[in-house]
Protein backbone atom coordinates (compact mmCIF):
# COMPACT_ATOMS: atom_id res chain seq x y z
CA UNK A 1 0.00 0.00 0.00
CA UNK A 2 2.86 2.63 1.12
CA UNK A 3 4.87 1.97 -2.56
CA UNK A 4 1.70 3.06 -4.19
CA UNK A 5 1.16 5.75 -2.17
CA UNK A 6 4.47 7.02 -3.04
CA UNK A 7 4.15 6.37 -6.39
CA UNK A 8 1.02 8.11 -6.97
CA UNK A 9 2.29 11.10 -4.87
CA UNK A 10 5.24 11.29 -6.98
CA UNK A 11 3.02 11.37 -10.29
CA UNK A 12 0.83 14.11 -8.78
CA UNK A 13 4.39 16.09 -8.28
CA UNK A 14 5.56 15.42 -11.85
CA UNK A 15 2.09 16.18 -13.27
CA UNK A 16 1.16 19.37 -15.56
CA UNK A 17 -0.95 21.99 -13.92
CA UNK A 18 -3.92 20.20 -16.85
CA UNK A 19 -3.14 17.28 -15.26
CA UNK A 20 -3.59 18.32 -11.71
CA UNK A 21 -6.76 20.72 -12.54
CA UNK A 22 -8.11 17.63 -14.13
CA UNK A 23 -7.59 15.28 -11.03
CA UNK A 24 -9.10 17.95 -8.75
CA UNK A 25 -12.26 19.08 -10.67
CA UNK A 26 -13.28 15.70 -12.41
CA UNK A 27 -14.16 13.82 -9.01
CA UNK A 28 -15.85 17.01 -7.64
CA UNK A 29 -18.13 17.28 -11.42
CA UNK A 30 -18.65 13.08 -10.87
CA UNK A 31 -19.81 13.68 -7.11
CA UNK A 32 -21.68 16.65 -8.09
CA UNK A 33 -23.12 14.49 -10.70
CA UNK A 34 -23.96 11.42 -8.41
CA UNK A 35 -25.30 13.70 -5.77
CA UNK A 36 -28.06 15.40 -8.58
CA UNK A 37 -28.64 11.84 -10.02
CA UNK A 38 -29.88 10.62 -6.50
CA UNK A 39 -31.96 13.95 -5.92
CA UNK A 40 -33.54 13.44 -8.77
CA UNK A 41 -34.30 9.67 -8.60
CA UNK A 42 -35.43 10.66 -4.80
CA UNK A 43 -37.72 13.34 -6.48
CA UNK A 44 -39.34 11.18 -9.23
CA UNK A 45 -39.94 8.65 -6.24
CA UNK A 46 -41.46 10.86 -4.27
CA UNK A 47 -43.57 12.50 -7.22
CA UNK A 48 -44.67 8.96 -8.37
CA UNK A 49 -45.88 8.02 -5.05
CA UNK A 50 -47.83 11.44 -4.94
CA UNK A 51 -49.19 10.64 -7.91
CA UNK A 52 -50.35 6.72 -7.67
CA UNK A 53 -51.08 6.80 -3.81
CA UNK A 54 -53.63 9.87 -4.92
CA UNK A 55 -55.51 7.34 -7.54
CA UNK A 56 -54.60 4.60 -4.52
CA UNK A 57 -57.01 7.29 -2.24
CA UNK A 58 -59.37 7.61 -4.99
CA UNK A 59 -60.06 3.83 -4.96
CA UNK A 60 -60.11 3.46 -0.76
CA UNK A 61 -62.32 6.23 -0.96
CA UNK A 62 -64.39 4.22 -3.56
CA UNK A 63 -64.98 1.43 -1.11
CA UNK A 64 -65.23 3.41 1.58
CA UNK A 65 -68.03 4.76 0.11
CA UNK A 66 -69.61 1.67 -0.66
CA UNK A 67 -69.50 0.39 2.65
CA UNK A 68 -72.91 -0.99 4.46
CA UNK A 69 -74.69 -2.02 7.60
CA UNK A 70 -77.96 -1.49 6.90
CA UNK A 71 -78.82 -5.21 6.15
CA UNK A 72 -77.14 -5.90 9.48
CA UNK A 73 -74.26 -7.08 8.32
CA UNK A 74 -71.40 -5.77 6.45
CA UNK A 75 -71.39 -5.77 2.84
CA UNK A 76 -69.57 -4.22 0.38
CA UNK A 77 -70.47 -3.17 -3.36
CA UNK A 78 -67.48 -3.46 -5.10
CA UNK A 79 -66.75 -0.38 -8.04
CA UNK A 80 -65.50 -2.99 -10.28
CA UNK A 81 -65.42 -0.77 -13.48
CA UNK A 82 -63.04 1.51 -11.09
CA UNK A 83 -60.77 -1.32 -10.09
CA UNK A 84 -60.91 -2.74 -13.81
CA UNK A 85 -59.06 0.77 -15.01
CA UNK A 86 -57.19 0.59 -11.86
CA UNK A 87 -55.82 -2.46 -12.50
CA UNK A 88 -54.53 -1.32 -15.65
CA UNK A 89 -53.39 1.88 -14.71
CA UNK A 90 -50.95 -0.01 -11.67
CA UNK A 91 -49.76 -2.76 -14.36
CA UNK A 92 -51.14 -5.42 -12.08
CA UNK A 93 -53.55 -6.78 -9.64
CA UNK A 94 -55.53 -4.87 -7.42
CA UNK A 95 -55.94 -6.16 -3.76
CA UNK A 96 -58.59 -4.96 -0.93
CA UNK A 97 -59.65 -5.92 2.68
CA UNK A 98 -62.53 -4.32 4.77
CA UNK A 99 -62.10 -5.85 8.76
CA UNK A 100 -63.94 -4.89 11.78
CA UNK A 101 -61.51 -3.92 14.60
CA UNK A 102 -61.88 -7.56 16.17
CA UNK A 103 -61.10 -9.22 13.05
CA UNK A 104 -64.63 -11.22 13.74
CA UNK A 105 -66.13 -9.68 9.99
CA UNK A 106 -63.56 -9.71 7.20
CA UNK A 107 -63.74 -9.48 3.44
CA UNK A 108 -61.48 -9.50 0.32
CA UNK A 109 -58.00 -10.64 0.87
CA UNK A 110 -57.55 -11.65 4.38
CA UNK A 111 -54.14 -12.13 4.39
CA UNK A 112 -53.46 -8.30 3.40
CA UNK A 113 -50.53 -7.15 5.31
CA UNK A 114 -51.68 -4.50 7.98
CA UNK A 115 -50.44 -1.30 8.65
CA UNK A 116 -47.47 -1.26 10.50
CA UNK A 117 -49.15 1.18 12.98
CA UNK A 118 -52.44 1.37 14.23
CA UNK A 119 -54.03 4.67 11.94
CA UNK A 120 -56.41 7.16 13.58
CA UNK A 121 -59.42 7.17 13.04
CA UNK A 122 -60.67 9.11 8.99
CA UNK A 123 -56.87 9.45 8.35
CA UNK A 124 -55.72 7.50 5.52
CA UNK A 125 -52.11 6.08 5.62
CA UNK A 126 -49.72 4.59 3.35
CA UNK A 127 -47.00 2.00 3.55
CA UNK A 128 -44.62 -0.15 0.98
CA UNK A 129 -45.32 -4.37 1.72
CA UNK A 130 -45.05 -7.73 0.85
CA UNK A 131 -47.44 -9.79 -0.64
CA UNK A 132 -46.63 -13.36 -1.76
CA UNK A 133 -43.07 -12.35 -2.43
CA UNK A 134 -43.73 -9.02 -4.47
CA UNK A 135 -43.72 -6.00 -3.31
CA UNK A 136 -46.97 -3.80 -3.01
CA UNK A 137 -48.34 -0.20 -1.95
CA UNK A 138 -51.00 -0.21 0.27
CA UNK A 139 -53.19 2.55 1.40
CA UNK A 140 -55.28 2.01 4.37
CA UNK A 141 -58.19 3.71 6.52
CA UNK A 142 -60.05 3.29 9.34
CA UNK A 143 -63.55 4.80 10.58
CA UNK A 144 -66.47 3.81 12.54
CA UNK A 145 -69.36 2.41 11.19
CA UNK A 146 -72.98 3.70 12.29
CA UNK A 147 -73.80 0.47 14.25
CA UNK A 148 -72.14 -3.11 14.70
CA UNK A 149 -72.57 -5.56 12.19
CA UNK A 150 -74.09 -8.66 13.15
CA UNK A 151 -71.71 -10.47 14.92
CA UNK A 152 -68.92 -8.51 15.89
CA UNK A 153 -69.21 -5.76 19.26
CA UNK A 154 -66.34 -4.00 16.74
CA UNK A 155 -67.62 -0.07 15.69
CA UNK A 156 -65.17 0.67 13.43
CA UNK A 157 -63.80 -0.73 10.09
CA UNK A 158 -60.30 -1.11 8.35
CA UNK A 159 -60.20 -0.34 4.82
CA UNK A 160 -57.19 -1.45 2.59
CA UNK A 161 -56.53 -1.58 -1.15
CA UNK A 162 -52.98 -2.14 -2.68
CA UNK A 163 -51.66 -2.40 -5.72
CA UNK A 164 -48.39 -3.94 -7.31
CA UNK A 165 -45.10 -1.07 -7.49
CA UNK A 166 -44.09 -2.43 -11.14
CA UNK A 167 -45.81 0.66 -12.64
CA UNK A 168 -44.16 3.59 -10.48
CA UNK A 169 -41.21 1.50 -10.17
CA UNK A 170 -40.97 1.99 -14.14
CA UNK A 171 -41.64 5.41 -13.94
CA UNK A 172 -39.02 5.94 -11.47
CA UNK A 173 -36.14 3.89 -13.71
CA UNK A 174 -37.13 5.89 -16.88
CA UNK A 175 -37.23 9.08 -14.93
CA UNK A 176 -33.83 8.78 -13.72
CA UNK A 177 -32.46 7.14 -17.04
CA UNK A 178 -33.44 10.18 -18.64
CA UNK A 179 -31.70 12.73 -15.77
CA UNK A 180 -28.79 10.58 -15.98
CA UNK A 181 -28.68 10.52 -19.85
CA UNK A 182 -29.35 14.53 -19.55
CA UNK A 183 -26.60 15.24 -16.72
CA UNK A 184 -24.00 12.41 -18.69
CA UNK A 185 -24.42 14.84 -21.66
CA UNK A 186 -24.36 18.33 -19.19
CA UNK A 187 -21.03 16.41 -17.27
CA UNK A 188 -19.07 15.96 -21.27
CA UNK A 189 -20.24 19.68 -22.20
CA UNK A 190 -18.33 20.46 -18.89
CA UNK A 191 -15.59 18.81 -19.10
CA UNK A 192 -15.32 20.25 -22.59
CA UNK A 193 -15.58 23.72 -21.69
CA UNK A 194 -13.27 23.32 -18.99
CA UNK A 195 -10.68 21.66 -21.40
CA UNK A 196 -11.11 25.31 -23.11
CA UNK A 197 -11.15 27.65 -20.17
CA UNK A 198 -7.70 25.65 -18.90
CA UNK A 199 -6.13 26.22 -22.50
CA UNK A 200 -7.60 29.68 -22.37
CA UNK A 201 -6.54 30.04 -19.33
CA UNK A 202 -2.67 28.52 -19.39
CA UNK A 203 -2.14 30.27 -22.66
CA UNK A 204 -0.44 32.81 -21.44
CA UNK A 205 2.17 30.51 -18.90
CA UNK A 206 2.51 28.35 -22.36
CA UNK A 207 3.56 31.46 -24.22
CA UNK A 208 6.13 32.62 -21.21
CA UNK A 209 7.61 29.28 -21.67
CA UNK A 210 8.01 29.47 -25.22
CA UNK A 211 9.57 33.39 -24.77
CA UNK A 212 12.33 31.84 -22.41
CA UNK A 213 12.78 28.70 -24.67
CA UNK A 214 13.87 31.09 -27.66
CA UNK A 215 15.94 33.42 -25.46
CA UNK A 216 20.17 33.40 -26.15
CA UNK A 217 21.20 31.92 -23.22
CA UNK A 218 23.35 34.88 -22.47
CA UNK A 219 20.27 37.12 -22.87
CA UNK A 220 19.30 37.97 -19.13
CA UNK A 221 16.81 41.22 -19.69
CA UNK A 222 14.07 41.07 -17.49
CA UNK A 223 10.67 39.71 -18.76
CA UNK A 224 7.54 42.05 -19.23
CA UNK A 225 4.70 41.42 -16.48
CA UNK A 226 2.21 44.02 -17.69
CA UNK A 227 1.01 41.93 -20.02
CA UNK A 228 0.85 38.84 -17.59
CA UNK A 229 -2.12 37.83 -15.42
CA UNK A 230 -1.73 38.55 -11.51
CA UNK A 231 -0.90 35.39 -10.85
CA UNK A 232 1.70 34.73 -12.61
CA UNK A 233 3.46 38.10 -12.05
CA UNK A 234 4.98 37.71 -8.64
CA UNK A 235 6.44 34.36 -10.22
CA UNK A 236 7.99 36.50 -13.06
CA UNK A 237 8.64 39.10 -10.71
CA UNK A 238 10.98 36.52 -8.64
CA UNK A 239 12.69 35.41 -11.78
CA UNK A 240 13.77 38.94 -12.88
CA UNK A 241 15.32 40.17 -9.68
CA UNK A 242 17.38 36.92 -10.11
CA UNK A 243 18.38 37.74 -13.34
CA UNK A 244 19.19 41.00 -12.25
CA UNK A 245 21.42 39.39 -9.40
CA UNK A 246 23.03 37.35 -11.89
CA UNK A 247 23.98 40.14 -13.85
CA UNK A 248 25.25 42.02 -10.85
CA UNK A 249 27.29 39.11 -10.32
CA UNK A 250 28.60 38.84 -14.16
CA UNK A 251 29.83 42.25 -14.05
CA UNK A 252 31.45 42.05 -10.52
CA UNK A 253 33.13 39.20 -11.97
CA UNK A 254 34.43 40.93 -15.25
CA UNK A 255 35.53 43.31 -13.02
CA UNK A 256 37.42 41.28 -11.27
CA UNK A 257 39.01 39.36 -14.38
CA UNK A 258 39.78 43.22 -15.25
CA UNK A 259 41.56 43.99 -12.35
CA UNK A 260 43.07 40.50 -12.30
CA UNK A 261 44.59 40.49 -15.61
CA UNK A 262 45.80 44.10 -15.03
CA UNK A 263 47.33 43.17 -12.00
CA UNK A 264 48.84 40.58 -13.04
CA UNK A 265 50.29 42.22 -16.56
CA UNK A 266 51.46 44.88 -14.46
CA UNK A 267 54.30 42.65 -12.82
CA UNK A 268 54.43 39.72 -15.98
CA UNK A 269 55.78 43.43 -18.02
CA UNK A 270 57.97 44.01 -14.85
CA UNK A 271 59.72 40.53 -14.87
CA UNK A 272 59.88 40.88 -18.67
CA UNK A 273 61.58 44.03 -18.99
CA UNK A 274 64.05 42.79 -15.87
CA UNK A 275 65.35 39.68 -18.13
CA UNK A 276 65.91 41.74 -21.17
CA UNK A 277 68.23 43.76 -18.79
CA UNK A 278 70.26 40.88 -17.21
CA UNK A 279 70.31 39.47 -21.09
CA UNK A 280 72.03 42.74 -21.74
CA UNK A 281 74.09 43.45 -18.57
CA UNK A 282 77.88 43.11 -19.24
CA UNK A 283 78.44 42.29 -15.90
CA UNK A 284 77.76 39.20 -13.06
CA UNK A 285 76.73 41.56 -10.35
CA UNK A 286 74.16 43.30 -12.30
CA UNK A 287 72.67 40.02 -13.50
CA UNK A 288 72.87 38.76 -9.65
CA UNK A 289 70.98 42.14 -8.44
CA UNK A 290 68.29 41.61 -11.38
CA UNK A 291 67.65 37.90 -9.94
CA UNK A 292 67.58 39.23 -6.93
CA UNK A 293 64.37 42.28 -7.87
CA UNK A 294 63.08 39.40 -10.17
CA UNK A 295 62.83 37.00 -7.08
CA UNK A 296 61.14 39.83 -4.80
CA UNK A 297 59.19 40.39 -8.20
CA UNK A 298 57.82 36.84 -8.23
CA UNK A 299 56.99 37.34 -4.12
CA UNK A 300 55.09 40.11 -4.89
CA UNK A 301 53.20 38.05 -8.17
CA UNK A 302 52.52 35.23 -5.77
CA UNK A 303 50.91 37.55 -2.73
CA UNK A 304 49.00 39.61 -5.59
CA UNK A 305 47.62 36.15 -6.88
CA UNK A 306 46.59 34.90 -3.47
CA UNK A 307 44.80 37.94 -2.77
CA UNK A 308 42.91 37.54 -5.99
CA UNK A 309 41.83 34.37 -5.51
CA UNK A 310 41.17 35.48 -1.93
CA UNK A 311 38.45 38.09 -3.15
CA UNK A 312 37.19 35.87 -5.80
CA UNK A 313 36.71 33.29 -3.11
CA UNK A 314 34.94 35.65 -1.01
CA UNK A 315 32.26 36.45 -3.80
CA UNK A 316 31.48 32.94 -4.84
CA UNK A 317 31.89 30.64 -1.99
CA UNK A 318 29.84 30.46 0.66
CA UNK A 319 31.67 31.30 4.34
CA UNK A 320 32.75 28.95 6.53
CA UNK A 321 31.85 30.93 10.13
CA UNK A 322 33.61 29.40 13.15
CA UNK A 323 34.96 30.99 16.17
CA UNK A 324 38.57 32.09 15.42
CA UNK A 325 41.39 32.68 18.30
CA UNK A 326 42.65 35.80 17.25
CA UNK A 327 46.00 36.13 19.51
CA UNK A 328 46.79 32.35 17.95
CA UNK A 329 46.42 33.67 15.03
CA UNK A 330 48.46 36.83 14.90
CA UNK A 331 51.49 34.65 16.24
CA UNK A 332 51.36 32.56 13.16
CA UNK A 333 51.26 35.92 10.68
CA UNK A 334 53.95 36.98 12.99
CA UNK A 335 56.06 34.50 12.70
CA UNK A 336 55.28 33.72 8.47
CA UNK A 337 56.01 37.48 7.75
CA UNK A 338 59.02 37.95 10.35
CA UNK A 339 61.85 37.17 7.17
CA UNK A 340 60.28 39.94 5.48
CA UNK A 341 60.12 42.28 8.36
CA UNK A 342 64.43 41.70 9.16
CA UNK A 343 65.02 42.54 5.24
CA UNK A 344 63.16 45.95 5.97
CA UNK A 345 64.84 46.49 9.68
CA UNK A 346 61.17 46.36 10.49
CA UNK A 347 60.71 45.50 14.35
CA UNK A 348 57.59 43.32 13.80
CA UNK A 349 56.29 42.23 17.94
CA UNK A 350 53.16 41.10 19.01
CA UNK A 351 51.27 43.10 22.49
CA UNK A 352 50.16 40.20 24.37
CA UNK A 353 46.41 40.59 25.39
CA UNK A 354 44.98 40.47 28.69
CA UNK A 355 42.16 37.83 28.05
CA UNK A 356 42.05 35.41 25.15
CA UNK A 357 40.33 37.46 21.96
CA UNK A 358 37.92 35.01 20.07
CA UNK A 359 36.05 36.31 16.60
CA UNK A 360 33.30 34.64 14.61
CA UNK A 361 34.16 34.83 10.81
CA UNK A 362 35.78 33.20 8.13
CA UNK A 363 38.88 31.60 9.22
CA UNK A 364 41.06 31.74 5.47
CA UNK A 365 39.36 35.38 4.72
CA UNK A 366 39.98 36.80 8.27
CA UNK A 367 43.70 35.44 7.90
CA UNK A 368 44.09 37.05 4.28
CA UNK A 369 42.96 40.37 5.42
CA UNK A 370 44.98 40.31 8.55
CA UNK A 371 48.03 38.82 6.25
CA UNK A 372 47.45 42.38 4.25
CA UNK A 373 47.28 44.47 6.70
CA UNK A 374 50.57 43.19 8.36
CA UNK A 375 52.50 42.80 4.79
CA UNK A 376 51.21 46.80 3.85
CA UNK A 377 52.41 48.08 7.40
CA UNK A 378 55.69 46.22 6.62
CA UNK A 379 55.76 47.58 3.11
CA UNK A 380 55.10 51.33 4.08
CA UNK A 381 56.82 51.51 7.57
CA UNK A 382 60.31 53.63 7.09
CA UNK A 383 63.20 51.42 7.61
CA UNK A 384 64.22 50.60 11.39
CA UNK A 385 60.30 51.18 11.85
CA UNK A 386 58.12 49.12 14.21
CA UNK A 387 55.21 47.14 13.94
CA UNK A 388 53.49 45.84 16.45
CA UNK A 389 50.25 43.38 16.35
CA UNK A 390 47.89 43.53 19.38
CA UNK A 391 44.45 42.38 18.89
CA UNK A 392 41.68 43.45 21.41
CA UNK A 393 37.33 44.08 21.89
Amino acid sequence: MAPAWRRASAWVRRASLRQRLALLLLPALLGVTAVGLQTTRADAVAAADSAYDRSLLGALRSIDANISVASGGLSVELPYTMFEFFELTASGQVHFRVATSDGLVELGSADLPPPPRNPRLDAPVFYDATYFGAPIRVAALRRELERPPAGSPGRTVLIQVGESTRSREAFTTRFVRAAALRDGVLLLVLFGATALALAAALRPLTRLAREVQTRRSDDLTRIEVETLPADLRPLVAAVNRHMGDTQSLLAQQRRFLDDASHQLRTHLTTLQMQIDYARRAPQADSVGDTLAAMGAEIGRITRSTQQLLALGRSDTVALAWVEIDLSELLRGLAIELLPRARERHIDLGIQAAAARTTAWGDAVLVREALANLVANAIAYTPPHGVVTLYAAR
